[in-house]
């Protein structure tokens, strides 16, 4: 889970398109024939970030349907901090401290 969750934090952070955009640019202010690689590299990355975005969770919910499950978990979660503060003033009895 963890392994999943780092490569997942790699993915994202790794998303900007600028450097590639500026190495374009750098390839046609010199004339280089890299130029169409570098397309391809962002090509590459533009497709990436389409595919993470089709497998995010909850993509395939319309607006309205992701508001109702934002509100039923804000419920949930209103509800177990009530729980949470009624359990805290609930009169504890004392464990005897060893001496």
């Amino acid at each position: 889970m963890a392994v999943a969750q780092t490569n997942l934090e790699k993915e994202s952070d790794d998303c900007s398109l600028l450097p590639l955009v500026h190495d374009i640019i750098k390839c046609m202010d010199k004339d280089s024939q890299d130029v169409h690689q570098e397309l391809s590299k962002l090509k590459a990355k533009i497709q990436e970030a389409r595919e993470q975005i089709s497998n995010m969770p909850g993509i395939d919910s319309s607006p309205p349907e992701q508001q109702q499950q934002l509100a039923t978990l804000r419920e949930q979660v209103r509800t177990k901090n009530q729980l949470l503060q009624k359990y805290k003033s609930l009169c504890m009895f004392e464990v005897p401290k060893a001496s």
